[in-house]
């Protein structure tokens, strides 16, 4: 049973005769790659050392045969040869029907892997899936590998936390560039409608007002609109005199008017500055006052309740706020992308040095080892117990895609070379009980 090389893309060596399994001569020009090549010419090497012990055995044996008058010694080579023949005769039968017909012919019981590959898959998936995906296997094979510490010291070292965060940009990446646009910007709108709907306005800004008034805020914003008071005055000045003069009586003089001007201008701007310049101006007790009542008023007043509702419908429903809601995925999701594909931007310099300082903390607290060990432990243990089904009948569903043939020759590559020394033995062992038989036969 002789294997030619595979097809490699270069000439392919003859074949050399192998005087049992020739006729029966598997064509593997479909094997591609080079582990595959490698197999096939270990096993080729192998029957032919095989083959080579069966014409030894039997050129010795008609040797011996030829010559068994010789003397007794003779009769005990030609039994270890014969016996060495049956045996490689034996072997080369059993191990070439495992993988087809030998020498072609239809023997009942032969061709064992493709007639039965569909059964070999099944029990095979069916192998895999009792013994190696159980919780149990998964808990004691993660059981003392340090998981978490491991991960921790690999994460601490900065370039280590570089690749790791060059892989979530590149995986953010690809699961906003797979969503559907359409369906998050319907559910991002769906949301921010329904909150704004659900939230009442007037109560907001009631507690706004509260909190404007408890920081001092809205004293600040008084000093801003004193000052913007004075200098608008300042820069219309001349605006304000002109309109006294057109205002004024034309029997008024004007050296009067000046006067009055100037008295109202600077009673006006003092004014403005002694309340700016007095943190406890009564002005600002009553501005407090005011704000904090209508604070109140905005919390329990119906009509203004109604009024800040219809107000917010108003504003939902306006053209130019229905687009910036409808541009808001757009927008972040342009934001995000270019984010994740620049090295510098901020959002991959945060990630970077946030896994960087969690491997660092990962690598010194126990506690959180024992945690993320546990996690993965669990985690595996789930997807084994949930989908190891699922595992076992890819393995029998991919066997049963394969034809007969193909599905014998591969296996052929994986553990035809080892069975060669089934035949190797079997020469060897039918060889030396050939010679305890003859032996024990002129003893009796």
């Amino acid at each position: 049973m002789n294997l030619p090389p595979p097809s490699l893309s270069t000439a392919r060596p003859a074949p050399t005769g192998d005087a049992p399994s020739s006729p029966a001569e598997p064509d593997h020009s479909h094997v591609f790659d080079t582990d595959d090549a490698r197999k096939a010419v270990a096993l080729r090497k192998m029957k032919r050392v095989a083959t080579l012990l069966l014409v030894v055995a039997a050129v010795v044996f008609i040797i011996a045969k030829i010559n068994e008058d010789r003397g007794s010694w003779v009769g005990y080579v030609r039994a270890v040869a014969e016996a060495a023949m049956v045996g490689a005769l034996a072997d080369w039968f059993a191990v070439t029907a495992l993988f087809r017909h030998p020498l072609r012919i239809p023997i009942p019981h032969t061709a064992i892997i493709p007639k039965r590959k569909d059964e070999i898959g099944r029990s095979l998936g069916n192998f895999v899936e009792s013994n190696f995906l159980t919780a149990e296997v998964i808990d004691e094979r993660l059981h003392g590998a340090r998981i978490g510490e491991r991960a921790g010291t690999w994460l601490a070292q900065p370039a280590n936390a570089t690749r790791a965060g060059d892989a979530v940009a590149d995986v953010l990446r690809g699961a906003l560039e797979v969503l559907d646009d359409r369906e998050i910007q319907q559910g991002l709108e769906h949301l921010i409608e329904s909150r704004v709907r659900a939230t009442p306005v007037t109560p907001l800004l009631g507690k706004a007002i509260d909190l404007t008034v408890e920081g001092g805020h809205h004293q600040r914003l008084l000093d801003a609109v004193l000052v913007g008071v004075g200098g608008f005055l300042d820069d219309n000045r001349v605006t304000f005199r002109r309109r006294l003069d057109e205002e004024s009586p034309w029997w008024v003089p004007e050296p009067i008017d000046d006067r009055v001007f100037n008295k109202i201008y600077t009673a006006v701007t003092s004014f403005l500055d002694d309340v700016a310049s007095t943190p406890d101006h009564e002005i600002r007790d009553s501005v407090d006052t005011r704000v904090a009542a209508l604070a109140e008023r905005l919390r329990a007043d119906p009509e203004l309740h109604a009024k800040g509702e219809a107000f917010k419908e108003e504003m939902l429903d306006h053209p130019e706020v229905r687009r910036w809601i409808e541009s808001l995925w757009t927008e972040a999701k342009r934001g995000m992308i270019s984010a994740a594909d620049d090295p510098t931007s901020e959002l991959r310099v945060r990630l970077v040095n946030s896994l960087q300082q969690l491997g660092a903390r990962l690598a010194e607290d126990p506690d959180m080892q024992r945690k993320i060990d546990r996690w993965v432990s669990d985690a595996l243990a789930y997807l084994v117990e949930n989908y190891r089904t699922e595992v076992s009948d890819i393995i029998a569903s991919t066997v049963e895609k394969w034809d007969g043939e193909s599905t014998a020759e591969k296996l052929e590559l994986q553990v035809g070379r080892d069975l060669q020394f089934i035949r190797i033995n079997g020469t060897i062992v039918g060889g030396l009980a050939g010679l305890v038989i003859h032996a024990i036969g002129q003893l009796l």
